[in-house]
């Protein structure tokens, strides 16, 4: 049995590093740039999210961040910011944003590791929470 002196203090075990909650492609940091680049005013990101609705139960959200909420998870990848709702950390964690442009249609694309099904037109999708090693 090992005894410890008053005046040594006690190891503290390191913290595990947090996991990036999210990572982009090159096609979607480059289409991150020219939305803020366009943006009417000044914006330090976009905010992404999850919201309940459509035929799987869920969707993405993709808005324009005027602003850091202190309860935002920030993502910094390839010199932009991406702002996740703490709401929808737990079914991102993993997750890779891209940005697809074709003919008819332009659209981020959330490549989840978290999701179980998605709709037959692409607009909603089921997620489960991501699990995490204790």
């Amino acid at each position: 049995m090992t005894e410890m002196t008053p005046n040594t203090p006690a190891a503290k075990p390191k913290p595990r590093p947090r996991p990036q909650v999210m990572r982009l492609t090159d096609a979607a940091a480059a289409r991150v740039k020219e939305l803020a680049a366009r943006a009417d005013s000044e914006i330090v990101g976009l905010r992404v999210g999850i919201k309940k609705g459509g035929c799987a139960g869920q969707s993405y959200t993709v808005e324009y961040a005027h602003d850091i909420k202190s309860t935002d998870e920030v993502v910094e990848d390839k010199g932009v910011k991406v702002l996740v709702d703490p709401k929808a950390v737990l079914y991102l964690l993993g997750t890779e944003m891209d940005y697809k442009a074709e003919k008819m249609q332009a659209q981020f694309i959330f490549n989840n590791p978290n999701q179980v099904s998605a709709c037959g037109c692409g607009e909603s999708v089921q997620l489960t929470p991501a699990k995490i090693d204790g």
